[in-house]
């Protein structure tokens, strides 16, 4: 994966357009001449860090001698991040329900220790905020995580001398190599033809570190196409330790065939029948622009959609803070996580703590590429919300969409996104309902609320959508566009490693898993997981005249514990997962409940058992649904950095299931 620059250039058709970077600013992303506004009902305990706070907390973090931490600028002691640390539970409903004094904010500062020959990262907790002297107090920040500390090791902190390892040995141990089979080399110099690329996580083998290595095409054009430019050539890496001058390279492989040494891989190319297949050259092919191909009647302009009367919904910018037809909410946006909703509440009653995403796994799988192999990438590290850009108004959103910043902390600066979240309603195209009599028509339209951002993470851009539906439901969905991370389509590569896409150039084989956590509270936090099955039987019933019938029946059990948690949808939809609470029942006799359901689209999860890439930080991806018990020590089923040392992760997930009830207790899905 290469790092996302966000750069382009506009297009002259108007059905498409690439922006220029973005610049921060300090508006509130309304329009307020159009949008209504509100006043929240509460203040938003859940919203990050202000500016002031990251300020005085980094002061404070600087002052404090114990860390001896060093300039942003400095890699060996450095804040690396700064968040809030989520109220817990208790204390949040104590002040939204009971008119209780708001939760004490505390930071969580994320700090790397890079002067010692295990570099590692530490999480502390900061607070009571605001800073004050003799109050507020630093220590590490340990019971949130399962590992037993908020402490991560890192193996590949030495990025420069990396950096100047890979490039040193493909410009010169093997540049004649290179020269022969790509007509070109890679050395470092952003305008040359070739750039190297490595594998994500590392590789552990043993006591050894290794990484594979890949050389990539640079892009000619505007369009940053690297992902799709792979040569075929690569070396594997042994980076043990922090001391350069004992890394090696331990072996090549090129055209999807092995070799131990240059030495292998040079008496092969000087021998008859050495396939030499060519190189993936850039070209208009590879650019996402428009390429000047008009279909029938494109010149003219594609429908719209107008809001004919402005938003008909109403904002409190500050907080955060939103209200359409029956749902209110409150917004939250931090570095990792990106958008994640609070306090949702329908008819006046919160139906959802807590929604957002968690994780988000890009796994791949190759028998012939090495490279590809060994990639599977957590992209939470690269921040959801820190690569969440400003969105394009009539092709990200409507034009008639309001639009919300958000902001991270990172380097010692808080960093503001403009218009990253926007808010807007639309006709599906489609009734939400609709019945012809003998002499009526009934008939609704199907208008949703949308709240949306976008990452770009790399070669992807994940658009997320949380929408409200006039009918009480609520969907999540998730887009992925952009580049494929591809594989060189080798002479040797076999078809079951994935499909030919372009000259020399496969398509890569992988999954996508997306985890996301949802609170919910149906009528209170106290609730239960009922399990419905639709269930082929044949029986006889005392008014079918002795006669068997083949026919279906309801089967309703309840999750008795976490042991049932990891759930799996069915095949043909027989079974459905509700939240239900056993102690509130309808007018006619019902429990109350709220059922969760896959949507259109992917619902798969890993494909890969026990993978040997992400050891115990992918346990989150083994099913399609869990269900555990709520706490407060453990707010996330993942952790940005787990990848860093993928078979020892801060947070795994397999830990949650520890035979806890799941009668009547406050259940998260």
């Amino acid at each position: 994966m290469f790092p996302s620059k966000q750069t382009g250039h506009y297009s002259a058709n108007e059905r498409r357009a690439p922006v220029e970077r973005r610049q921060t600013s300090d508006s509130t992303g309304c329009d307020p001449d159009s949008q209504l506004s509100v006043k929240a009902p509460k203040s938003n305990i859940f919203a990050g860090l202000t500016t002031d706070e990251n300020v005085a907390v980094t002061k404070f973090l600087h002052e404090e001698k114990s860390l001896n931490l060093t300039a942003a600028s400095n890699a060996t002691r450095q804040i690396i991040a700064l968040e809030l640390l989520q109220p817990n539970k208790s204390d949040a409903l104590s002040y939204l329900d009971l008119n209780s004094q708001a939760p004490v904010r505390h930071a969580r500062a994320t700090i790397r220790f890079g002067a010692t020959l295990e570099p590692y990262l530490q999480e502390y907790l900061v607070g009571p905020l605001p800073v004050a002297a003799g109050k507020t107090t630093v220590a590490p920040l340990d019971y949130i995580f399962n590992k037993g500390r908020g402490y991560q090791r890192l193996y590949n902190i030495d990025t420069e001398a990396l950096t100047a390892f890979s490039y040193g040995y493909a410009s010169t141990n093997i540049s004649d190599i290179s020269q022969q089979l790509l007509n070109g080399t890679a050395t470092g110099d952003p305008s040359g033809t070739y750039a190297l690329a490595g594998t994500t996580p590392l590789i552990f083998e043993g006591d050894r570190v290794l990484q594979w290595n890949q050389i990539f095409g640079l892009h000619t054009g505007a369009c940053e196409d690297e992902d799709i430019l792979p040569s075929g050539l690569m070396f594997k890496t042994d980076i043990t330790g922090r001391d350069p001058s004992k890394w090696s390279v331990v072996a090549l492989q090129y055209n999807g065939i092995f070799y131990e040494s240059e030495a292998d891989l040079r008496k092969a190319i000087n021998s008859s029948g050495f396939i030499k297949p060519g190189t993936n050259v850039d070209g208009a092919w590879a650019c996402t622009d428009y390429n000047n191909v008009s279909f029938p009647h494109d010149e003219l302009n594609p429908p719209v959609s107008v809001a004919p009367d402005g938003p008909r919904f109403t904002v409190d910018v500050e907080e955060k803070y939103v209200e359409w037809m029956d749902f209110t909410f409150y917004l939250s946006s931090s570095k990792y996580l990106g958008t994640q909703l609070h306090n949702i509440k329908y008819k006046g009653e919160r139906i959802i703590y807590e929604l957002g995403i968690q994780e988000a796994m890009a796994h791949y799988a190759s028998a012939s590429d090495p490279f590809q192999a060994s990639n599977a990438y957590l992209d939470s590290e690269y921040g959801f919300g820190q690569t969440g850009w400003e969105l394009v108004s009539g092709f990200d959103c409507p034009v008639y969409a309001t639009y919300l910043n958000t902001s991270y902390y990172t380097g010692e600066t808080t960093h503001v996104h403009p218009s990253s979240i926007c808010m807007f309603e639309y006709d599906t195209g489609y009734p939400i309902q609709r019945h012809t009599g003998a002499s009526y028509v009934s008939v609704t339209k199907n208008i949703v609320f949308t709240v949306r951002s976008i990452s770009t993470v790399g070669n992807y851009d994940y658009i997320f959508d949380y929408e409200f539906y006039l009918d009480g439901s609520i969907h999540v969905t998730v887009r992925a566009s952009g580049y494929i991370e591809s594989s060189f389509w080798a002479t040797s590569t076999q078809s079951n490693d994935g499909f030919h896409i372009h000259d020399h150039l496969a398509g890569s084989m992988h999954d996508h898993v997306l985890n996301y956590k949802i609170d919910l509270d149906v009528a209170g936090t106290a609730n239960s997981v009922v399990r419905t099955e639709l269930v082929p039987v044949t029986k006889v019933y005392p008014w079918s005249n002795g006669r068997e019938l083949n026919t279906m029946t309801i089967d309703r059990t309840y999750l008795a514990s976490e042991d049932e948690g990891k759930l799996n949808w069915d095949a043909n939809n027989n079974i459905m997962y509700s939240v239900v609470n056993k102690d509130a029942k309808n007018p006619y006799g019902e429990y109350r409940s709220y059922k969760i359901m896959p949507a259109t689209g992917n619902r798969n999860h890993l494909t890969i058992q026990n993978s040997t890439t992400l050891g115990n930080s992918a346990n989150w991806a083994t099913h399609h649904l869990y269900a555990v018990q709520r706490k407060d020590t453990e707010p996330q089923s993942a952790y940005p950095y787990n990848g860093r040392d993928p078979n020892n992760p801060v947070v795994d997930f397999a830990k949650f299931f520890d035979g806890e009830s799941l009668d009547q207790e406050d259940i998260v899905m």
